[in-house]
């Protein structure tokens, strides 16, 4: 299978998991407006994929977030069927994606460092006249 087909389809399935997030979440404890869809990868075979989320709260919250979405993969599943028409519909695994909070701790880090001297000449000491 291409690559790049490989691509739409896990585009199509972050589209609808992410479309159907409030109907299949509705009336759960863990709210779905805090529950973000960042990735899907489909298998080669498209049996598998694997769904990365993010959720905005402390780490019981993320924790009891995916725990849900797992219990709630069946309805998931459904929507897929009902969306896109394929020869198999993919069995969902839910994993928790911590790449956005990663990436905050980066810029914390990069907002702590000292500024960078425009000219190089400043840093060695000499003046650089104009």
């Amino acid at each position: 299978m291409s690559v790049d087909r490989l691509q739409r389809i896990n585009s199509l399935l972050r589209r609808v998991i992410a479309e159907s997030m409030f109907t299949v979440m509705q009336g759960d404890s863990v709210a779905p407006g805090l529950i973000t869809v960042t990735s899907v990868k489909c298998g080669k075979d498209l049996r598998d994929a694997t769904v990365n989320v993010s959720v905005f709260g402390d780490e019981k919250l993320k924790d009891m977030a995916v725990k849900h979405l797992a219990l709630r993969a069946k309805f998931f599943q459904q929507a897929i069927n009902r969306e896109v028409r394929m020869k198999f519909t993919p069995r969902l695994v839910f994993k928790l994606d911590r790449s956005l909070e990663q990436g905050d701790a980066v810029l914390a880090l990069l907002d702590k460092l000292p500024p960078i001297a425009e000219n190089t000449s400043e840093i060695d000491g000499e003046s650089n006249p104009a």
